[in-house]
């Protein structure tokens, strides 16, 4: 079977030109790590969403023929990566892709992108949660917020979830198909002024916690910065714990290394100033392995 010589990941994102979110995080970020992105893009944003005004070119005409193109050229990937969708129909396309593309090595990491905040964002419906309950079924790996969890299990938003309700949570969607479920912004009831990462491996039916500090700002495209690391994470062969210490190290660098800024949120982490530490060893093990 032929190998690529650098490990190669489909990238099913959306694209904004201005705007670190989405495309312009995770090839960077892949990129650093070693790794080949084929972007396969759902939709050209001249912003992402937080600006006003934005110009937006759906893409779902043009998905098939690149993949028909991709298949003429029989390309294999070692990696199929999903994030924001924007219709139902380019989930159905997406979950076509993962079945032709599919062999027994390969990573497929669904960030189901719905939400966040506890509400869903404005531009989708219910269809788009009930269709993305069935992408998350073909995942290895799925990584939602808290927000996503619970439109995914038809759960209230509850900011306040104690750790077995997690837990309970990262179990049942395991259920749906996923080996491992990522939840993100988690909160951490004992502890003021953090929040943390719960994750699920169904295959040693081990539970997984990182705490980190919470900063009081918002930027966009840090869930695709740590959806992208965890994806390269696993590519490059870290354990599920390491993979998350990584990711939550390298958010928190970017988001620190942003704040200290006079500087518009909008427009994403400062990435260039920290990319390069994702080449650095995990400076300290902060994960806990829960009961």
């Amino acid at each position: 079977m032929y190998k690529n010589l650098v490990p190669r990941v489909a990238a099913i994102h959306d694209l904004s030109g201005f705007g670190r979110s989405s495309l312009t995080v995770i090839i960077p970020v892949l990129s650093t790590m070693g790794i080949q992105v084929c972007p396969l893009p759902t939709a050209v944003l001249s912003t992402h969403s937080a600006f006003p005004d934005f110009h937006f070119r759906d893409l779902t005409d043009d998905m098939s023929p690149i993949i028909d193109h991709w298949k003429r050229l029989s390309l294999r990937f070692d990696a199929i990566y999903s994030g924001y969708m924007g219709s139902a129909k380019q989930i159905d396309i997406v979950r076509v892709f993962i079945r032709d593309f599919h062999h027994s090595e390969q990573l497929i990491v669904v960030d189901p992108v719905l939400g966040d905040d506890g509400k869903l964002y404005h531009s989708f419906s219910h269809e788009m949660v009930e269709k993305m309950k069935e992408l998350v079924c073909d995942a290895n790996v799925i990584t939602p917020n808290l927000t996503e969890a619970a439109l995914l299990l038809d759960e209230p938003y509850d900011e306040t979830i104690s750790e077995e309700g997690l837990k309970d949570w990262a179990h049942r969607l395991s259920a749906f198909g996923p080996q491992t479920v990522i939840i993100t912004s988690a909160p951490v009831t004992d502890k003021r002024g953090k929040t943390s990462v719960v994750a699920f491996n169904s295959t040693d039916n081990r539970y997984w916690k990182v705490v980190c500090d919470y900063m009081p700002a918002s930027y966009p495209g840090t869930g695709d910065a740590f959806a992208s690391v965890i994806t390269g994470s696993l590519i490059q062969g870290d354990s599920l714990p390491i993979a998350i210490d990584r990711a939550v190290q390298f958010i928190s660098i970017a988001v620190r290394s942003t704040f200290g800024y006079n500087y518009q949120p909008s427009e994403g982490i400062l990435l260039e100033k920290v990319l390069s530490s994702l080449n650095s060893p995990v400076q300290l093990s902060s994960y806990q392995l829960l009961d």
